[in-house]
C-alpha cells in the first residue's frame, strides 16, 4: 500500500503523526466501450464548448454558476482554504461504539504511526479498545472537510470518513404508515424461529462475489472460444420454469421455510444416529410418522418441537 495523506490525530495537547492509507480498494473486473461494428474503442474526451478543442485535465479549472454568473476556483483558490492546509485529524469527542450509524459510514481507511508516534499511537488504540469508544474526529482530504469515525481494527486503528447529517436521506414510505398490519403472535414465533434457525457468526472470507466470478468466466470462455460460445456449456443448463409459482399464506411459507433449516442442519446427526434409528420397533415408528403428519397438519411452533423430544426420551 501506498500512504494518500499524512498529518497528526490531535486530542487535548496530544499529537500522534500518522500515515494514511486507503483499506478498500475495488475488485471489480474493469470493462471499456467500443463500436459494436468494428470494435474500435470509445474514448471520453474533455472538449472545450467555446473553442472545440480536446483539454488536457491539468488545463481545467472547476467553476461554480448561480444566476447566470460563473465564479472560476483554481487549485490555488482551493489550496488557499486554512481547513484544506490543515493536517490534523482532531478529535472532537469520544463516544459509544454503537451510537454511530452504519449508515453513516463512507470510505475507510489504515492509519500508520510515524516512527516517533508508536507510542501515543499504542496508547491511544489501547484506550479505545479497553473503553470500547469511538473518537468522532474533523479533517480534510482531497480539498474536503469530512466528519470521521477513529476506531480500533485488531492491531491498527482504522479512520472511516462519515457522510454528514444532511447527507442522509430520511425515509418517509406512507404505506407504513396507512396501512395497519396486524401480527399475530403465532407468526412472530415461527419468524423468530426461522430467524434463529439461520444464526450464525459473521464469518466474511465464506462470502464471494458471484457475478465476478461469472463475469470473468465468460470472459476466458469468449477468449478461448471467440464470440460463438455457448452459455448453457459454460453455466450449465437454467433450471426450467414452472408453469406457476406455488401461492403460501405467510404462516405455511415460515413454516415451511424453519422445516427446511431444521432438516439441513440435522442432516448430518441423522447419518450419525441411523443404525440408532433402524434398531426401534415397528410400532415406534408407525407412531413418529402419525406424530409428523399430526404436526404438518397443525404448523404451530409449539408442536415442531415435538418429534426431537420423542427422541431424546427413545435413546435415554
Amino acid at each position: 500500500m501506498r500512504s494518500i495523506w499524512k498529518g497528526a490525530i490531535s486530542f487535548g495537547l496530544v499529537s500522534v503523526p500518522v500515515k494514511v492509507y486507503s483499506a478498500t480498494e475495488d475488485h471489480d473486473i474493469k470493462l471499456h466501450q467500443v463500436h459494436d461494428k468494428d470494435r474500435g474503442r470509445i474514448r471520453y474526451q474533455r472538449r472545450c464548448e467555446v473553442c472545440g478543442e480536446v483539454v488536457e485535465y491539468a488545463d481545467i479549472d472547476k467553476a461554480y454558476e448561480e444566476g447566470g454568473r460563473t465564479v472560476v476556483l483554481t487549485d490555488e483558490d482551493l489550496e488557499s482554504l486554512p481547513v484544506e492546509r490543515s493536517r490534523e485529524i482532531e478529535v472532537v469527542e469520544f463516544v459509544p461504539d454503537e451510537q454511530i450509524d452504519p449508515m453513516f459510514f463512507e470510505k475507510s481507511y489504515y492509519l500508520e504511526p510515524e516512527k516517533v508516534g508508536v507510542k501515543p499511537y499504542q496508547l491511544l488504540r489501547r484506550t479505545l479498545e479497553q473503553t470500547e469508544l469511538t473518537a468522532v474526529v474533523k479533517f480534510a482530504l482531497r480539498q474536503k472537510t469530512r466528519l470521521g469515525a477513529l476506531r480500533v481494527r485488531g492491531d491498527v486503528m482504522v479512520l472511516q470518513s462519515l457522510l454528514w447529517p444532511d447527507e442522509v436521506r430520511e425515509a418517509a414510505f406512507p404505506i407504513l404508515e396507512d396501512t395497519d398490519v396486524k401480527i399475530s403472535d403465532k407468526e412472530l414465533k415461527m419468524s423468530s424461529s426461522l430467524v434463529e434457525s439461520l444464526s450464525s457468526e459473521f464469518e466474511p472470507e465464506q462470502f464471494t462475489d458471484e457475478y465476478q466470478e461469472q463475469l470473468r468466466q465468460l470472459l476466458e470462455a469468449k477468449l478461448a472460444k471467440g464470440d460463438a460460445v455457448d452459455t448453457e456449456e459454460t453455466f450449465g443448463a437454467p433450471a426450467e420454469e414452472g408453469e406457476g409459482a406455488e401461492v403460501l399464506d405467510l404462516m405455511e411459507a415460515l413454516r415451511r421455510s424453519v422445516e427446511s433449516r431444521r432438516k439441513s442442519s440435522g442432516a448430518v446427526s441423522g447419518a450419525t444416529a441411523s443404525g440408532t434409528r433402524a434398531s426401534g420397533t415397528k410400532a415406534s415408528g408407525s407412531r413418529s410418522a402419525k406424530a409428523k403428519a399430526a404436526d404438518d397438519a397443525e404448523g404451530s411452533p409449539k408442536e415442531e418441537k415435538a418429534p426431537p423430544k420423542r427422541r431424546t426420551r427413545k435413546t435415554g
